[in-house]
């Protein structure tokens, strides 16, 4: 595809969700998990919109019974948590939950975290969680399904090894507006589309509260990055600020590590990561 092909006008700069794009994911994960050869998958079950379509999409394509749903609190069941078995119970998925504080708790006794910022405590949580989640897949025969959207991953809005760790993620390719569109489309509880975006890492944590921009504004920026404009096309498209947009690329150019395999340094014929093509 030539590149003044992506350097087109852009009428309207909104991601916009597709009726192919839930037969692509479908698809994808029926693909996936026959190639695989397990027996089904698992998934962090946070009671919010990601993982609540995610999960949708899983016991659509591949039955619910081949799907667990997990969820994972930092102390007892709160709300998050009766939505999220609420909505496994709709899908007839299997929903068990764990609750993490005595593993973080260790974790940070050890660790003597006390004296550690709120986000190297907050990443511990993320980790546990997987650590939670690679444990039952491994015991169970399982994949563990990562629930991340395109507009965290590529703003690097999520914890290494932690909620960024998983064998496939579904909707990694599309924006969190779209995210919502679709869960609109595909009839998820009003509960849990209503609901403020939060990881729960600590207290009063938000999604857009720490990305410091509305969904809204983030999508329409990162699609005017992904067609390749210029910055000032963009703000001008986006209707949104010129230093909104530097502010995001600069986002996107300081987590590229976070989207790639850890380094390597050349020294054998092809290297994994650089040359070593799979």
């Amino acid at each position: 595809m030539p590149e003044s092909f992506y350097r087109r006008p852009v009428p309207e700069l909104v991601p916009r969700s597709r009726d192919a794009h839930v037969g692509i994911i479908r698809s994808f994960l029926a693909h996936v998990l026959k190639d695989s050869g397990r027996k089904g998958v698992v998934l962090g079950l946070s009671g919010g919109v990601d993982s609540a379509l995610v999960a949708k999409l899983c016991a659509d394509a591949l039955g619910p019974a081949r799907v667990l749903g997990l969820g994972l609190p930092d102390g007892p069941a709160n709300a998050d948590m009766r939505d999220a078995r609420a909505w496994a119970k709709r899908l007839g998925i299997r929903f068990r939950l764990v609750n993490i504080r005595p593993i973080v708790a260790a974790f940070e006794k050890q660790l003597r975290a006390s004296r550690s910022g709120r986000v190297a405590r907050g990443n511990l949580r993320a980790r546990s969680r997987m650590i939670v989640l690679y444990y039952v897949a491994n015991t169970e025969d399982r994949l563990v399904i990562g629930t991340g959207n395109k507009s965290e991953l590529l703003c690097g809005y999520f914890s290494l090894f932690g909620d960024g760790a998983s064998d496939f993620l579904p909707i990694g390719d599309l924006y969190k507006t779209q995210v919502w569109e679709i869960a609109r489309h595909l009839g998820l509880p009003k509960a849990i589309l209503d609901k403020t975006p939060s990881a729960g890492l600590w207290k009063g944590q938000t999604d857009e509260g720490e990305l410091g921009i509305s969904y809204d504004e983030l999508d329409r920026i990162l699609l005017g990055i992904e067609l390749q404009m210029d910055p000032e096309a963009i703000a001008e498209k986006a209707a949104v600020p010129l230093e909104r947009v530097s502010r995001v690329e600069s986002l996107v150019a300081a987590s590229v590590h976070k989207r790639k395999l850890p380094l390597i340094p050349k020294v054998g014929i092809r290297t994994i990561g650089l040359d070593w093509r799979e």
